[in-house]
Order: C-alpha cells, then sequence, then structure tokens
C-alpha cells in the first residue's frame, strides 16, 4: 500500500525504473501565415521557433524523473542534428543519457508544423516523419541488450516502450523478463505486430484500437471492453492488461481486480504522449510499493493531467499531489 500524502521526492528518488524503447524526436516547427506564394497555391509560413521534446520511450522517462523516479534510458539516437537537439531536450528532463547508444543513422523525428496569424493560435497543418525503424546493427543490438541486464540489476521496475522502430525485439523483451529480480514488474507500452513478444510481462498497456486489432473485436461498452481484455491477456500471455479508452476513461484487468476507471480529464487539448504519461505512472507507482489498482488509479489521474497541455507532457509528483487531495476532499 502507498499513501502518497506521507511520502516526499525523495522516497521515489530511491526507486530506479529502466526504460528500454524506441527514443522519438518531438518537434513542433511554429510559425505564422501572412501571404499565399506566387509559386503554387500554397501558404507561406514565417518560422518563429523549433522546439525540440523527448518522445517515446524518452517522454516515458522524462515522466519518470517528474514524478520523482530515477529513469534509466536505454535506447538508440542517430548522430544527426535532431539527436543532438533531442538530447539536449533529455538532458533538461533530468534523465542520464549513458545508457543511450549512438547509431550513424537518422534520428527518429516527428515534426509538427504549427501554423497561425498573429491573432489566432496555432494549428497543427502537418506532420513530417523522419523514420529509422531498420533493424539495428548486430553491435547496436548487443550493446542494447548488455545495457538491459546491466540496469536490470538494481531496478525496481522495468518499462519497454515499443514504438516499432526497432529497437524492441523478442530478444530484449525475454532479456528484460529473464534479468527482472523477483517481485520486479515489468511493463509494456506496446505495438500489436509485436504482441507475441510480451510473454511473461507483468502488465501491458494498450490502447483500445490496439486492443481491438489484438482481438479482432470492437470495443464501445464495458462488457465488451471487459472481453477483449481478457482476450488480449490470454494472446499476449501477460499478467495484467491496463487498457486505456480516451474519454472513456480506462479498463484494469487484473487478479486482484477488474473493471473501469472513468475519465478524470477535465479538458483535452492534446493526447500526443499520454500513453508515455501512463506507464511511467504505473512503473513508479508500482516500483513503490503500490497495488495494481492503486498504480491505475494514479495513472488516470496523470493522463488527465497530461491531456490538458499540449504535446508529449510530463506531470509532477505535486500535480499529481494536488488532484489526489482534491478528490479526497470532495
Amino acid at each position: 500500500m502507498i499513501n502518497l500524502s506521507q511520502v516526499d521526492r525523495n522516497f521515489f528518488a530511491e526507486k530506479g525504473v529502466v526504460i528500454v524503447g524506441d527514443i522519438v524526436a518531438d518537434q513542433f516547427l511554429s510559425g505564422s501565415i501572412s501571404r499565399v506564394s506566387r509559386e503554387a497555391p500554397v501558404f507561406i509560413l514565417k518560422h518563429e521557433k523549433t522546439d525540440t521534446r523527448p518522445g517515446g520511450a524518452a517522454n516515458a522517462a522524462a515522466n519518470i524523473a517528474s514524478l520523482g523516479g530515477t529513469p534509466i534510458l536505454i535506447g538508440v539516437i542517430g548522430e544527426d542534428a535532431s539527436g543532438s537537439a533531442l538530447c539536449d531536450s533529455i538532458r533538461q528532463a533530468n534523465v542520464d543519457l549513458d545508457s543511450i547508444l549512438l547509431n550513424g543513422t537518422t534520428t527518429t523525428t516527428k515534426i509538427r508544423v504549427l501554423a497561425g496569424q498573429n491573432y489566432s493560435p496555432k494549428q497543427q497543418v502537418i506532420r513530417i516523419d523522419y523514420e529509422n525503424d531498420g533493424v539495428l546493427d548486430q553491435n547496436i543490438r548487443s550493446s542494447l541488450i548488455d545495457n538491459l541486464r546491466n540496469a536490470a540489476d538494481t531496478a525496481n521496475a522495468i518499462v519497454i516502450s515499443d514504438y516499432l522502430k526497432g529497437c524492441i525485439t523478442r530478444t530484449v523483451v525475454h532479456s528484460a523478463v529473464a534479468n527482472a529480480a523477483p517481485g520486479v514488474p515489468v511493463l509494456v507500452d506496446p505495438k500489436i505486430p509485436h504482441i507475441e513478444y510480451y510473454a511473461g510481462t507483468t502488465l501491458v498497456t494498450p490502447n483500445h484500437h490496439e486492443a481491438e486489432g489484438a482481438t479482432n473485436t470492437r470495443i464501445r461498452s464495458e462488457d465488451e471492453a471487459r472481453a477483449a481484455a481478457r482476450q488480449f491477456r490470454t494472446r499476449a500471455q501477460c499478467a495484467n492488461v491496463l487498457m486505456t479508452r480516451g474519454d472513456q476513461g480506462m479498463w484494469l484487468l487484473s487478479d486482484e481486480n477488474e473493471g473501469h476507471l472513468p475519465s478524470a480529464a477535465r479538458e483535452v487539448a492534446d493526447v500526443t504522449g499520454a500513453g508515455d504519461t501512463v506507464i511511467a505512472t504505473m512503473a513508479v507507482m508500482l516500483a513503490a510499493g503500490a497495488t495494481m489498482s492503486e498504480a491505475a488509479r494514479l495513472a488516470n489521474e496523470t493522463a488527465g493531467l497530461s491531456v490538458a497541455k499540449f504535446g508529449p507532457a510530463t506531470v509532477s509528483l505535486v500535480e499529481l499531489l494536488k488532484v489526489v487531495e482534491a478528490s479526497a476532499t470532495t
């Protein structure tokens, strides 16, 4: 059991969480539109700024740090300008770079172009993806496994962040499960083409679209969510499932509890990275001794806080405490 009101940040700082997975640079290029090009019927965007934020596994690590945990991020970044900017943003999020490997390829980068006029808010008009989803070099793969094995020795939880960009293989998942100390949870933010990799893990957190794809079912009601979660657990061969359902909240399937958690979102600005916040919260709280149900309730709260922010965002322990205290008095 864990009582947030009776612990401080130092308590969580003792909880080391390994995050292994696909590291993504989330970039936001913003500017103002003032005229139409004479070369083609398109607007001209006058660039104002470019903001690079940790995405994918790096966003999960940033959320763990923001919640007070100690993240150990393992993954691959390209040796390019985007990778350099991403490393800077990861450092600013208080995440160590020691276990990140440099690869001579392109950093996986998602550029969201935000456009507006001086008197209007910026709107996303297009996204440009620079993908790096090929098979990693054998030496890189071996080094990644070595870093995972070394970090797992002292981990209180292990997170597998799978974005189908090349880092997560059957071998990586097997290594995480095999090297986790007894009682240490292994959590997966999944992609369905890899569902058979996740056997033996503690918790998998599909969104409802992923759960529908994995089970070939439609999820529109709590009964359908219950059935899909059970089918998903059977197919993934994992111990527990936490299905995120957007404005419909979450569905938890565990040995101790099964049921619906209503959405905690007060307002929704952007759902980007909300899944990273959910799995980060689950990892930190389970590492600190929370039950699966307690961790899920807190993850539901951080998800509500995350989607109220723009872009991949972090939620702090202070923000979470305020929400928990407010809920206790109502």
